[in-house]
């Protein structure tokens, strides 16, 4: 199943696309947080690559 996060609240909540906020189950939890490091990885690639002179 995909799912677009839209957003997150201090206390862990979330929203996903076209749905209510909820508390996320564990491994909702895991999957966000899987998906979160291969993003910053990705980004801190990009920002590698940008950065050269």
């Amino acid at each position: 199943m995909d799912a677009v996060l839209v957003d997150v609240d201090e206390d862990g909540r979330v929203r996903f696309e076209n749905e209510e906020w909820t508390v996320p189950t564990l491994q909702e939890r895991r999957a966000i947080i899987h998906a979160a490091r291969g993003e910053v990885e990705a980004l801190t690639a990009l920002l590698d690559v940008m950065d050269r002179d």
